[in-house]
């Protein structure tokens, strides 16, 4: 693949200040990314526009929080106007919600009033999954729920959380065609921990079991224009650009 990004969320405590995001942009672009997700720190668009502007890296998508979307969405697509993003995105639902059905459901439809006044304003609405969204009411799981309420709703498929939620990625993937416009490439392994037991656990792709192989392709062929790798446990890394570097030599390397 020539174009791939990466979602800061890896690296969050390298993206604290304005001097840290730049250096971190320019550390992950010699590696071969070329687009970026901003997630795990305050969400300042001016600083984000400096950046992005210093450094030639687009910020493709983000991550808000939840009270934001609803309360203001006016002045949140403002911002992300500012550094030329058009893809606005929630990293979760609270769980706790996600527990309720009632209250799940009064939260989709604040939700959904945002993600049509982005739409009409040409920006578009990303929720990101966990396994969460795998959970069954009835006979439909939360992200059908989900998309029942939010029509104009597009997918942050991410693929670890796919396989840990029990469901099948190339087959979520053809369900969600044409609103995946954004994915989190995570690979997923089986390790054993510091207390002996068997655990799932993040993996630089390639070096966990998922087959990126059929994924990707699958993704390309549902309309996937923006393939983020995330590696959420590197920030805990003593080096974490090193947990990083082999998802970039495996994608540089990845013929589709």
């Amino acid at each position: 693949m020539k174009e791939f990004g990466l979602n800061l969320y890896s690296l969050r405590n390298m993206i604290q200040t304005e001097k840290e995001l730049e250096n971190t942009i320019f550390a992950l672009m010699e590696m071969g990314y070329t687009y970026f997700q901003f997630s795990g720190a305050p969400f300042d668009a001016d600083m984000i526009e400096r950046v992005s502007k210093r450094t030639g890296a687009p910020f493709v998508l983000t991550h808000v929080p939840l009270d934001v979307i609803v309360g203001d969405v006016d002045a949140l697509m403002a911002e992300h106007a500012k550094f030329g993003c058009r893809n606005i995105g929630l990293g979760s639902i609270p769980w706790n919600v996600v527990k309720d059905e009632n209250e799940l459901k009064k939260t989709l439809d604040a939700l959904c009033l945002s993600a049509e006044k982005m739409k009409k304003n040409g920006f578009k609405f990303f929720y990101h999954n966990h396994h969460v969204e795998f959970t069954k009411y009835g006979k439909k799981t939360v992200l059908d729920i989900i998309l029942e309420r939010i029509p104009s709703l597009n997918v942050t498929l991410d693929t670890y959380w796919v396989q840990y939620g029990g469901a099948d990625v190339c087959e979520t993937v053809k369900k969600l065609s044409g609103k995946i416009g954004c994915v989190h490439l995570k690979d997923y392994a089986i390790k054993i921990s510091s207390d002996g037991k068997f655990e799932p656990s993040f993996a630089p792709l390639g070096e966990g079991n998922l087959d990126f192989g059929k994924i990707i392709p699958e993704m390309k062929r549902a309309g996937t224009e923006y393939f983020l790798v995330e590696m959420d446990n590197a920030a805990e890394a003593d080096n974490p650009l090193e947990l990083i570097a082999p998802s970039a030599k495996y994608l540089k390397s990845f013929e589709v």
